[in-house]
């Protein structure tokens, strides 16, 4: 029983060890744990505050981000319609032309058809008056008496002619 319950001295003396090194604890020990835990705890703050802060910054640079984006796709639309705008004008610049040669040549063409039926008609205007010129001179050649004869006369001379312009 001994083990048990301790003797007054032993008490005395454990009791006396443990004041001892509790006092040299609180006295030197203490104070270097204490300043070690609020060193540790100011730390551990300042590492909360920052993560904070770098949190905030970064829902800052990602609205920012999001605000460049939007911006840099309303420049890019901004660039395609213009391009589209340019686009369209160049075809249609390029129709205004085609169509304006078009109209020239279709004139150029009117006018040279105007010209070619004009020196066919002067062409056959002049044919007729030297058929005619032939015909009168050969019926003043040929003095016939009767009308019938005269009428006979020119039709074999127009017939000959047909026949020589064939």
């Amino acid at each position: 029983m001994e083990l048990i319950t301790p003797d007054f001295g032993l008490l005395f003396w454990m009791t006396l060890s443990f004041g001892i090194v509790f006092f040299v604890m609180t006295k030197f020990a203490l104070p270097i744990i204490t300043k070690m835990l609020k060193k540790r705890e100011e730390d551990i703050n300042n590492a909360l505050e920052l993560a904070e802060r770098t949190h905030k910054e970064m829902e800052e640079l990602q609205a920012n981000n999001e605000q460049l984006l939007e911006q840099a796709r309303l420049e890019r639309d901004k660039i395609i319609n213009e391009a589209r705008q340019i686009h369209d004008k160049f075809i249609e610049e390029a129709k205004q032309k085609a169509n304006d040669e078009k109209n020239r040549i279709i004139e150029s063409a009117k006018e040279s058809i105007e010209h070619e039926r004009m020196a066919a008609t002067i062409e056959i205007k002049n044919q007729i008056a030297d058929i005619s010129i032939k015909v009168a001179e050969k019926v003043i050649a040929k003095n016939l008496e009767s009308d019938k004869d005269q009428i006979d006369y020119i039709n074999r001379l127009l017939q000959e002619i047909e026949n020589n312009n064939k």
